[in-house]
């Protein structure tokens, strides 16, 4: 196994289309995106290069930054000719410019020279400082929270780690609307910010800011009537609404009421269902709201039949079959995401619609519209790993094989220390259930320390998610194992040389955690047990099992509600820090039990090829690739066949997507599983830099040996990708 992916320096990935194909018309954000970046790029280029405009008195900044603070006014200068009007707004958005970074008494004035040129005349005056805001009857909310309201638009602009920011008048009064919405977000409904008050301190350049409040009182939710068809009754809403009504009230909340019972209905078939909820503050007693809430159930839907559009090479069969076992059963919106994101994963689409729509007899037909992937890829990647040093691969594949959706690849991948060829096939609806059949077969070689191997062989899986979060495999793998070369002693360490390994196994992985890619929270569990046994053709014979617990803490606030947005405080910039901070915890354990019969040959009866290994950059980092454990008298690593693995890990922001990592990490590799449990552990302390990409972090980390016995290193480096456990 792998533990350390690659860097790539340098990816490209190549798609190639043989037949033609129809496109649903959708200009993706993306794509808007992009082409607005281009106009920016050309925009900042002309600007840079135009002779139409000079600056004159300006100090504090660089005529390539004046430029580019106007690239917009400038082009439009150039595209459709000089005026007074076009001139004035030169002057003006540079006011606007200086403004913005503190320079609250600019002055530009505009001399248009002749029909193509425009001179700029700045009198910057001082550049004034935010000493300090004051807050004038805030009894109910600190000082401290508000001021970051106060200078979050300012704060947009500069680094957190500026101590002292410029004062911009228009960012203060966009910030007294900041902290207006805030109250307004706790309850206090009658809250009333003035505007600010600027006091500029006599002749230095400092500014305190005087910010009154009225805050009023705070609202909370008071009696909650239901009317129209409740069905389940009124004790059953309030407890959909329990922690909403606990908080003081606002329009927005009153305004989730409807989104949190009208998808507590449509979870039980009513498609139609309209939920109106109506606070009335004017009504309050004792500052608590009575909320009235109508709801029109309607009838239960039930699923119908589907439609498809949009789809050229893939056959709707693919799409269709999908759904075919809805038909008859009551609607429910989670069934149809979860058939949605089925169908996305398997990577046929850009894009996929499916909209219910109501026909005869309270059923809903499935309208799918859908927009294909490219099938056919070509990919190469170049890149570097701590262990197999520098390394190069190449795949070929066909995402929608003959149009029946599912893929073949192929792969060749070039190390330094190996040789891989793979061909991999994948049915992602076996037979038209919910089972994933996916086979491998494959051919490597591989230069370890101390030995070498070829391998050939291939492998079946078959999976099938038991819930959401679920996931179980049944394994059955057959490899051809042979030491082509050693420097370990064959007679006691090594094993056979030679053999073949036929496996029947399980697999069991309970996901619970969100974002798992980018940034985990929650628990993960996963479990694999396999058996080698001559019934299957095997010359070796054991059991072998490792289970896996990991669980994922980032410390910013987890949303309350999916869809609602509140207003948050920003809080400190050591606030700020802590919330984008994340710790997590791992334990794993692995055993493999020969079921050779005792005899002289019993000490290795396990080849070392199938044994484990630990020590590198996901177990134990104070050691390299599989240096932790039993060696040989030269230093070779031998492997063992009990394994135990902790880590800890608190990973904080640095910049950006920069990120850094402090860790410990434990474990031990017992040469015999007759003899179990935690006795000779090894530590590691240490530190490491993380930069986040949407598909996993790139790592790199150096642990400390705290103690280390004779002939081992102090420490070691570790350059890899992904998350270490």
């Amino acid at each position: 196994m792998r533990y350390a992916l690659l860097f790539s320096v340098g990816s490209v990935a190549l798609a190639l289309e043989v037949t033609a194909q129809t496109a649903v018309d959708v200009v993706r954000p993306e794509e808007q995106q992009k082409a607005r970046r281009a106009v920016v790029k050309e925009q900042e280029k002309r600007a840079k290069h135009a002779s139409i405009i000079e600056f004159r008195g300006q100090q504090a900044f660089a005529d390539k930054e004046l430029r580019s603070a106007l690239k917009e006014e400038i082009t439009t200068i150039e595209d459709f000719g000089l005026n007074p009007a076009r001139a004035d707004d030169l002057a003006f958005f540079l006011e606007v410019f200086y403004r913005k970074h503190g320079y609250a008494k600019v002055n530009v004035h505009y001399v248009i020279e002749s029909s193509e040129r425009v001179r700029l005349d700045v009198t910057e005056g001082p550049r004034f400082m935010l000493r300090e805001v004051v807050f004038h009857g805030n009894a109910h909310e600190p000082a401290d929270k508000l001021f970051e309201y106060m200078v979050g638009p300012t704060r947009e602009r500069y680094s957190r780690l500026e101590k002292r920011l410029p004062f911009v008048a228009a960012d203060m009064e966009e910030g007294t609307r900041l902290v207006q919405r805030f109250y307004i977000a706790d309850g206090f409904l009658d809250v009333v910010v003035d505007p600010p008050r600027d006091e500029f301190q006599g002749q230095g350049n400092e500014v305190d800011v005087v910010v009154p409040i009225h805050e009023g009182r705070q609202y909370f939710f008071g009696s909650i009537s239901f009317g129209g068809r409740t069905i389940y009754g009124a004790e059953a809403m309030r407890g959909q609404l329990a922690d909403l009504l606990q908080r003081p009230y606002t329009e927005a909340r009153v305004a989730d009421i409807p989104r949190r019972l009208e998808a507590y209905f449509k979870q039980r078939g009513y498609y139609d269902v309209k939920v109106a909820a109506t606070g009335a503050p004017e009504e309050a007693v004792n500052a608590r709201v009575p909320v009235q809430v109508v709801i029109s159930a309607g009838p239960v839907y039930h699923f119908d039949g589907v439609t498809v559009n949009g789809l050229t090479r893939l056959h709707p069969s693919f799409v269709t079959k999908r759904f075919t076992r809805l038909r008859g059963k009551t609607y429910s919106p989670d069934v149809l995401d979860e058939r949605f994101r089925t169908l996305m994963q398997t990577g046929q689409f850009n894009l996929l619609q499916i909209k219910p729509v109501p026909v005869d007899g309270h059923l809903l037909r499935l309208d799918i519209s859908a927009e294909e992937a490219k099938s056919k890829e070509f990919g190469f990647w170049v890149g570097f790993d701590t262990y197999e040093g520098a390394l190069a691969g190449v795949q070929v594949g066909d995402r929608d094989l003959f149009g029946t959706g599912r893929p073949l690849t192929a792969t060749i991948e070039v190390s330094q220390r190996s040789y891989r060829g793979e061909i991999l096939y994948q049915d992602p609806f076996f037979l038209d259930t919910d089972f994933v059949f996916t086979a491998r077969a494959f051919a490597f070689t591989f230069d370890y320390d101390g030995y070498s191997k070829f391998e050939l062989g291939g492998r079946l899986e078959l999976s099938r998610k038991i819930t959401k979060y679920d996931e179980a495999a049944l394994i059955f793998s057959v490899r051809h194992v042979e030491i082509t070369d050693s420097q370990i002693r064959p007679d006691f360490l090594l094993g056979p040389s030679e053999y073949q390994v036929d496996t029947i196994g399980l697999t069991n992985t309970l996901d619970l955690r969100e974002s798992p890619y980018v940034n985990p929270r929650g628990f993960l569990i996963g479990n694999t047990l396999d058996l080698a046994s001559s019934a299957l053709g095997s010359d070796i014979e054991y059991v072998r099992g490792t289970m896996r617990v990991g669980y994922y803490l980032p410390f910013g606030p987890k949303p309350l509600t999916p869809g609602v947005v509140e207003d948050q405080p920003p809080g400190t910039p050591l606030q700020r820090w802590f919330r984008q901070s994340s710790i997590a915890f791992g334990a794993r354990a692995g055993i493999i039990h020969s079921l050779t019969t005792s005899g002289p040959d019993e000490a290795t009866a396990i080849p070392i090829d199938e044994r484990f290994f630990i020590g590198g950059a996901t177990t134990v980092r104070s050691f390299g690739e599989r240096e932790l454990g039993p060696h040989d008298n030269h230093g070779h690593p031998v492997g063992g066949e009990f394994y135990t693995v902790f880590n800890v890990e608190y990973t904080f922001p640095i910049f950006g997507e920069l990120q850094g990592a402090i860790f410990t990490d434990a474990g031990n590799l017992l040469p015999t599983s007759e003899d179990i449990g935690l006795s000779d552990m090894r530590y590691a302390i240490g530190a490491g830099l993380r930069y986040k990409l949407p598909v996993g972090p790139i790592r790199l980390d150096y642990g400390v040996n705290p103690d280390p016995h004779q002939f081992e290193d102090f420490g070691a480096f570790h350059f890899s990708f992904g998350f270490a456990f």
